[in-house]
């Protein structure tokens, strides 16, 4: 792991969406089939695989400095695309430990699990 984002459990995940704090970045690196399984709403998707799509607009659309929350499955692509942003130059990374998997056994069991 990269020291240069920080994990949020999904506990915490929890609470910053109760919070409906605008100022944090959400993103989802999973899949669009995955979302269609299992999905949170506040969350914008990038699929880590199309990253050639979108990595060029990642800038101009984000803010670097806000706090930006990254969610996979279960933490692992949403660590790579943490690493990628820090390398972009953002500064208040945090990605999901457990994924949605967590968040669904451990906050709310209404979100599906796959």
């Amino acid at each position: 792991m990269n020291s240069a984002f920080e994990e949020i459990s999904v506990s915490e995940l929890a609470q910053r969406l109760a919070q409906q704090d605008e100022t944090v970045q959400l993103i989802d690196v999973r899949e669009p089939q995955e979302l269609e399984l299992a999905a949170l709403p506040e969350f914008v998707n990038l699929p880590l695989s199309q990253h050639e799509t979108w990595s060029q607009q990642i800038v101009p659309q984000l803010d670097p400095h806000a706090e930006t929350v990254v969610m996979c499955h279960h933490g692992m692509r949403s660590a790579q695309m943490c690493q990628w942003l820090v390398g972009q130059g953002f500064t208040q990374v945090k990605n999901v430990a457990g994924g949605i998997d967590a968040y669904s056994t451990r906050v709310d069991g209404t979100v599906p699990r796959y």
